[in-house]
């Protein structure tokens, strides 16, 4: 099952950030995928390949306006 990521999409990743928190906002998608920590606010920037692996489920879709 392909699944669709947008920005500002709310992700729990598979494993916790050193700062205790799983919860990432989505803040681009293309060929990486640049997270905000929604623990501790640190960026990240993740291949597409290692991303997908490494989230468990989407928590929250952004809401469409």
């Amino acid at each position: 099952m392909m699944v669709r990521y947008e920005v500002g999409d709310i992700v729990k990743m598979k494993k916790t950030h050193p700062c205790g928190s799983d919860r990432w906002e989505i803040i681009r998608t293309g060929i990486d995928f640049r997270l905000k920590c929604l623990g501790c606010a640190h960026y990240v920037l993740l291949p597409r390949p290692k991303f997908e692996k490494a989230v468990k489920e989407v928590l929250a879709h952004k809401e469409l306006e």
